[in-house]
This record gives C-alpha cells, structure tokens and sequence, in this order.
C-alpha cells in the first residue's frame, strides 16, 4: 500500500479551481432559468423596489408614476411632491436608503428604511407598501400615511423639538464677541458692531429653519456674526418624532463648540471708531488668507457706486487687452465726450499724461474713454474676475453687481460703469476683496470670517499686470489724490473714490447709463459718497482695507484719513 504524503492528502480535500468555477456558472444558469420559468419576483415587489429607489433619490415624478390611477388624479405631481418635502421637513431627513423588499403578503410588500435625520439621529422603519390589482397591473394604493415610513393609515407624523444653549462666538484670539444667553462681550460696542442681534426667524427662512428642526418659535441670528454662524452656535435640535401617539424616534438636544471668528479685537476697535457716527462702512482684510479682520457699520450689506475705485478694475482690464499700458499718453483736459455728453473731472480739475498719472490723479477724462474701448463684454468679464455678480458666501452679505454686457447701453454707459458710476453697485467689502486680489498678485482668495479657515484661491489676473496695477496704487498715494493716506516708513497702495448721487441744481438727476448729471456745486459734500481701497505694505501686503462714506464728501479728502487710521492697526494686529 501506498500512503500518501501530506501535502497530497491535503490537495485531495482541497476542491481545484476549475471545478468551484463550473459550480458557480452551474448555480448561475439555474437561477436564471427558474427567474424565466416564474417570470421573477411577483410585480408588486417589483414596483415597490422601483418606489423606494427612487425614493431614496428623491425623484418623486418616479414615485408618482407607480400609484394607482385614482391615486394620481386624487394628488397631483407638485402636491405629492410637497407632501413628501413637507413629511421631510418635519423629520429633519438629509438621507434615507432603502433595503431589500420583502415578499408580498395579504397584498402588502414590506420595505425596510434608514433614515438620517439632523434633529432625531438615524431612524430605522418599516415601508408597508398596500397594492391593488393584479400582476403587471397592480399598483400602489396610496395614501397620506406612506409620506414617511412606520406611519400607520391614518396617523400623522409630527414633532416636538427645542434647541440647546447657544454657542459663544469668539474673535480670533479668544476674546468672546456673544456670549451666554445675553450675547454680552467684555468689548462692549465694538463687539456689538458685528455681533449682531438674534429675534424671531423672519418668513423668509422659516422652512429652512424648520428643515434643520429649529422650533417654529426659536429665536435666531437675524444681522452680523449671529446670522453668518446661525448653523454653527445653534447646536443640534432634539425632541421626539411620532406618528399619532407612537414615538418613532427620540433624542437630546447637543450644544456646539463656540466658533472662532477671524475678526481681531485691535482692528475691529479702530473700524468702529474710525466710522463712528457716520453711515457707511468699513471692510478689512488679510489679503493672504481671505480672513476678514473687522467690519463696521455696513460694510458688507449696503450696495453704493463705487466711483473711481472701480477704476482699479478698468485699469486692470485695459491692461490686460492690451489697450493701454505704462508708455501710453492721453492729453490733458478736463472732460471727454461719449455719445455727445461730457464726462467730466472731479472739480473741472485738468488731468492726463501718463497712464500711471492719470490714474493717479484719478482722470475720467481717460479712464471713461479707455472703458468704452475695452467694450461691455470685456467690462462686465473684468468685474467678474474680482468677485462682481458672484455671492460672497457669507449670509446677510450683498452681492457686488456690474449688468451684463447686454444691458448696460452705448458707450456712454460703458464708460460711466468704466469710472464706478451708471448702474455699477458695490459693497465695501468687495471693494477691499478688489484690493486684496491686485495685493496678492492677480490671486482672488475668497472672503471668510472663519479664523484658520483653508483660504480659497483662484488666480484671475496675470501676476504682471497686478504688480503694474499696484505701482499705479502706490502712485495715488505717493502723488495723486491719495496722500491723506499715508502711513510714515510704509508703502501703501491705494484708490480714491467719489461716486455721484444726486445733484443740487438739478435734484431729479440721478447719475447713470442712460443720464450723466451736469458738475455740481463743489461745496456739496452730501452729493457724493466717499470711498478709498488700500492695501499695504506693497510688496509684502498684510492687510487691505475700503472705506465708504455715504454723502461725506471726496475719496481723498474724507476717506482716505480714515482708511489711513484702520491701515495702521491693521499693520500692527498682523505684524
């Protein structure tokens, strides 16, 4: 007798591959010729796999389409779809999967759901799906019940819910912004001025809030840090979902960690104090990072013309097509003519020469012509790299507006929009975000007031073009309208800005693409707002800033100072 070795005893007892595949395809056709025998699972758990599907993608046309005939014409598509959106908002769902159907039975199928929900945790309940008809003609019997699953017939889901505490809002550096139940700060007003308030939800957001599970009496963020972070200090809602009187889930309401905001106590103090009693507003920023350091008055809610600050985007697109550059030479005047109407200087004032001096000394007698050469389609195109027509991303803030190329008119209006006038509209905010992209090299990064946020970045211009842009800027400073801003042993790079509002002999004239206001009285200061865009230090840049004044005078003469004021704790906040 022969006894074999170990591993041949081994591989005896061992199935070869050869044959595991041929038992594998072996199984397979039998499947697939008992599926053809029987025609496959019955039609019903058919459908009700289709149904919740297409449930769990939320595509209710599909849903709909699976009902009875008298079901459908009895509920519409849209009031269907609403009875679904509604039973979802009552739940706080964000997500819902379906499992495998169970069999039909006493013509019901069954269907196990997961559901997550922001307020009640993950919910696992039972579809029961009811059928009438028989084989490819059933359909699902529907009723307002099957809304939400483990809802009987004739109940209906509902809730109670409540909030927890809300979070401390915090400035970079720990200093508390809101805190506790009655949001005080040990800043007083200067925390104040962006804190914000909290009140009843306003109609507006009243389904959002109940989607996040917020009690229909809760107080929320209605301005300021309070609405930007509603989400983030609200914490997580809890209370009890039920269906009549049966509890299908529970859970505990779950305070959130205070946020830190990327406002800095020192710069946000001198923003409110530099604006003081006077409307407007005050934006300032970290160029590199996008972290927004401190905001005053309405700094990022007010929409205002721009005026000449939007001169920094004309420039930079006259640039960049090639339609000017530092050799080019215009002649000294007081106006231009477009379309037969005068545009003319601040003051009647002659400017030109140079390209670097015109913009220094701010000339609508160029820079309206030159926009007109750039067109509407490369204007609007040009604003839109800086952030124009875009939202901000931040709640409560405006979005900067530049019309599109279509609507703003004959060349008269181009160069209106070309010089911040017409129908351009801007918020201080964005005009410090048009700064901080010529301060970083042509690099739009995107406004936060979330401290340590990963900054966002997107190059819009090239890096040439910005450094010539900002040479210009720190030729506005150096010898054009922006002296009032400088900052001793510093480079600064800025631009003046008087937008247009009205004017006093003509108080119907309102500046704009279609109507250019004759000069007005120079001794008007209301007529007018004041606005300057700055960054600095050039070069190395730390922080940007914009000013505007609403009815204050000139860029130059009231802006600038202040801008000089929030530019030096600026420096020393981030130095």
């Amino acid at each position: 007798m022969v006894v074999a070795s170990t591993r041949e005893r081994l591989s005896l007892g061992r199935p070869r591959p050869i044959f595991v595949a041929a038992f594998v395809a072996l199984t397979l056709l039998l499947v697939v010729l008992l599926l053809l025998l029987t025609g496959g699972p019955p039609a019903e758990e058919q459908r009700a796999a289709r149904f919740a599907a297409a449930w769990s993608r939320a595509d209710y046309p599909s849903m709909h389409a699976e009902l009875t005939a008298g079901a459908r014409r009895a509920r519409s598509l849209a009031a269907f779809t609403a009875d679904y959106r509604r039973a979802a908002a009552t739940a706080t769902a964000t997500a819902l999967k379906a499992g495998p159907v169970g069999e039909l039975k006493n013509g019901i199928v069954n269907v196990p759901m997961t559901v997550r929900t922001r307020a009640f945790g993950t919910v696992a309940l039972t579809l029961r799906l009811p059928f009438t008809g028989d084989g490819d003609d059933a359909r699902i019997a529907w009723s307002q019940n099957l809304t939400f699953p483990g809802v009987q017939r004739g109940r209906r889901l509902d809730r109670s819910v409540r909030l927890p505490p809300r979070a401390n809002i915090l400035a970079r550096d720990g200093t508390p912004l809101a805190h506790g139940d009655d949001r005080s700060s040990p800043l007083g007003p200067v925390a104040t001025a962006i804190s914000g308030e909290i009140g009843p939800a306003p109609p507006e957001r009243a389904q959002r809030l109940r989607e996040l599970g917020y009690p229909d009496n809760a107080s929320v963020g209605l301005t300021g840090l309070e609405r930007v972070f509603e989400e983030r200090v609200a914490g997580r809602p809890g209370g009890t979902l039920r269906a009549g009187t049966r509890v299908l889930a529970r859970s505990t309401p779950r305070a959130a960690r205070a946020v830190r905001a990327s406002i800095d106590p020192d710069v946000q103090r001198a923003a409110v104090e530099a604006l003081g009693a006077q409307l407007g507003g005050i934006a300032v920023m970290r160029p590199g990072t996008g972290e927004i350091l401190g905001l005053s008055g309405v700094a990022y809610s007010s929409l205002q013309p721009p005026g000449s600050t939007f001169k920094i985007v004309t420039l930079a697109g006259a640039l960049q097509h090639r339609l000017a550059g530092p050799k080019s030479s215009y002649p000294v005047q007081t106006a231009a003519t477009l379309e037969g109407v005068e545009l003319g200087n601040a003051n009647g004032e002659s400017c030109g020469g140079t390209l670097r001096l015109s913009f220094a000394h701010s000339c609508n007698s160029v820079f309206a012509p030159l926009g007109a050469r750039l067109g509407a389609e490369r204007r609007v195109k040009a604003a839109e790299a800086f952030g124009f027509n875009q939202s901000l991303g931040i709640p409560g803030a405006a979005t900067s507006m530049i019309p599109a190329a279509d609507e703003i008119g004959d060349s008269l209006a181009v160069g209106s929009s070309a010089i911040g006038q017409g129908r351009v509209q801007a918020t201080a905010l964005q005009m410090s975000w048009v700064a901080a992209t010529i301060a970083q090299g042509g690099v739009r990064v995107q406004p936060t007031l979330y401290a340590g946020r990963p900054p966002r970045r997107k190059r819009v211009l090239r890096a040439e073009i910005a450094r010539t842009v900002s040479r210009y800027m720190e030729a506005v400073v150096e010898v054009g309208t922006g002296a009032r801003s400088k900052i001793a042993g510093v480079r600064v790079a800025g631009k003046t800005g008087t937008a247009e509002l009205r004017n006093t002999s003509s108080p119907d004239c309102t500046p704009s693409a279609e109507a250019v206001c004759p000069p007005v009285a120079a001794d008007d200061l209301t007529d007018t707002d004041a606005w300057f865009a700055a960054f600095a230090p050039a070069g190395n840049p730390r922080v940007a800033v914009s000013v505007l004044l609403v009815q204050n005078g000139s860029g130059g003469d009231t802006a600038a100072p202040v801008a000089q004021q929030v530019l030096v704790a600026g420096l020393k906040a981030t130095g």
